[in-house]
């Protein structure tokens, strides 16, 4: 949910909207995200006193400061890139290019840049560029696909028959990609959906900005709906354990995004206010 989001750069391009007022309406969704699951671990601690490890020793600041060393450089680059973004001294893509050098020249002050992590380092670029190339590839041609069958128009004319709110809408699309999400990954949620979503959001007259962060929240609800959520099967792998176990530990979780998407439905200034004020809109 906080940029950049490789989900908000997929519905970005295959909705055809700004992806840098993707990035700055994700900022306010992102850090209430962050509250909700310090909120919900908070909690566990308080019932669950044991299963919490006790406390690190007491440190200064100054202490602090110095076990951070490595850590402070790469926070103030996301600021850097982020900031970019935010204050229109770049692009998203140009910001991109800014992160790739400051990455660099970190991996160079710090000596881990080798020839080795270097070479590794392009090839998984590489890896990853391919992967968004032929998923947006696929996106546009679906959209073309769909837009030669009719089959968008005719669903948004039958939105408008059916006379249906926003509000149900949005309630139906999120049943459809909660049941998505036992079968896929976010990514092909979105490529997958988007070319018959959106003439129903334009027709319900749903600010598309907005419902880009409401379908990122509901593609992490979906991903991880207990008992068949994709990324729990994920975590089982991982974790070793059976997925009864898992999918305890994610309702927490589930409980907080499905919190979440209830807030910004009911006060859409928390996606929409930062946007309007970066842009004077």
């Amino acid at each position: 949910m906080i940029p950049p989001s490789i989900m908000m750069i997929v519905y970005g391009v295959a909705a055809d909207v700004s992806i840098a007022r993707l990035f700055i309406a994700g900022v306010i969704p992102g850090v209430l995200l962050v509250s909700l699951f310090m909120l919900c671990i908070m909690i566990h601690a308080w019932t669950r006193p044991g299963a919490i490890p006790p406390p690190d020793p007491a440190m200064t600041l100054s202490e602090k400061l110095y076990a951070s060393r490595r850590l402070i450089p790469i926070v103030l680059l996301i600021v850097l890139v982020i900031g970019s973004i935010y204050l229109g001294l770049a692009t998203a893509t140009e910001a991109a290019a800014v992160g790739v050098v400051g990455s660099l020249i970190l991996a160079a002050s710090t000596g881990t840049l080798t020839r080795e992590s270097f070479v590794e380092s392009l090839l998984r670029a590489t890896e990853t560029s391919c992967m968004l190339a032929f998923v947006l590839a696929g996106a546009a041609f679906t959209t073309v696909a769909m837009g030669f069958t009719g089959i968008p128009k005719s669903l948004a004319a039958l939105v408008n028959d059916w006379q249906l709110s926003a509000g149900m809408l949005v309630f139906v699309l999120t049943i459809l990609y909660v049941i998505l999400g036992c079968f896929l990954d976010g990514v092909s949620m979105i490529v997958l959906t988007l070319s018959v979503v959106m003439p129903m959001i334009h027709a319900a007259k749903i600010d598309p900005i907005w419902f880009g962060i409401y379908i990122v929240l509901v593609v992490e609800i979906a991903t991880i709906t207990p008992p068949v959520g994709f990324n729990l099967f994920v975590l089982q792998g991982l974790a070793k354990r059976d997925i009864l176990f898992i999918s305890q530990g994610a309702i927490p979780s589930f409980i907080a995004l499905a919190f979440a998407c209830w807030l910004i439905w009911a006060f859409p200034g928390i996606v929409t206010w930062l946007p309007s004020v970066m842009f004077n809109n």
